[in-house]
């Protein structure tokens, strides 16, 4: 696999990875400027010259990955038996710059659960964006393709779940999944919450409803052994602060840039 094929795949299967360039070459070295390789935690593809060269380039682009770092960095190795070495030695006698890029191939999940009015028009604004959509509803008639289309053709990969009983499809989401939960039924809603505070994985969990709601889904949630602190997880009611229209759509966009908050936050704290 070449290292331009290794992108794709990476991207195909939401794995990081990091894109290393022989950035400027002085004196001899094993490859030119320009040269490539595709860094994974687990794997590599092509080359940018072997030897203690490559094996720093991907013991660097792996501590990057394992931090979770999206600001690419200058690498600058000598190949000269006085250089010193961790992988063996390469007497080229010339001086290589990499250039090593973190690759955005990993899309955050983000679920709705409840495809309603509010759920559709949230779908709309965030199927833009380069994320892993999941759409989960206990009627099918609200996942029907005809009603879905509006959000093809975006880069949101969709994954669409019919789930009679909703918190059991939230067992399967991967751990750091966004939730937002927003269904037709307050008895869903519950049970969503009772089941994602179950989980300490997840991410960002919203709740869409009144201050009144909320204070009873308080009291059914601590009935059932939930802690005060752990109520603090769901975020309720959902939105920007200081937006109050309750049309879907002004609705919708007002989680969307909530959500999009939530996903540079942890872009930032990754830096």
């Amino acid at each position: 696999m070449t290292w331009l094929t290794a992108l794709q795949h990476l991207s195909d299967t939401d794995t990081a990875g990091v894109l290393v360039t022989v950035a400027a070459v002085r004196g001899h070295a094993p490859r030119e400027s320009g040269a490539k390789m595709v860094v994974s935690f687990e794997q590599t593809w092509d080359s940018v010259g072997g030897g203690n060269l490559e094996m720093a380039a991907v013991a660097r682009a792996r501590v990057l990955i394992a931090a979770g770092m999206q600001r690419p960095e200058l690498l600058t190795l000598r190949l000269t038996d006085s250089a010193v070495s961790e992988y063996g030695r390469q007497c080229c006698g010339g001086e290589v710059t990499l250039l090593l890029e973190p690759l955005n191939t990993v899309r955050p999940h983000i679920a709705l659960f409840g495809v309603g009015h509010v759920g559709l028009e949230l779908a709309r604004n965030l199927s833009r964006l380069s994320v892993n959509l999941h759409l989960i509803d206990s009627r099918a008639a609200q996942l029907a393709p005809e009603r879905l289309h509006v959000l093809e053709g975006g880069p949101a990969r969709l994954h669409v779940h019919h789930s009679p009983i909703p918190e059991l499809s939230l067992h399967d989401l991967p751990a750091g999944t966004h939730i937002v939960i927003l269904t037709h039924d307050h008895a869903e809603d519950a049970a969503l919450c009772d089941a994602a505070l179950r989980r300490n994985d997840l991410g960002f969990i919203g709740l869409i409803g009144s201050s009144v709601k909320w204070m009873r889904f308080q009291e059914q949630l601590k009935a059932v052994g939930h802690a005060a602190q752990d109520l603090k997880r769901i975020t309720t009611p959902i939105g920007l602060p200081g937006i109050s229209g309750k049309a879907p759509a002004v609705i919708a966009l007002s989680v969307a840039a909530q959500l999009a908050q939530v996903l540079e936050k942890k872009v930032l704290s990754a830096e």
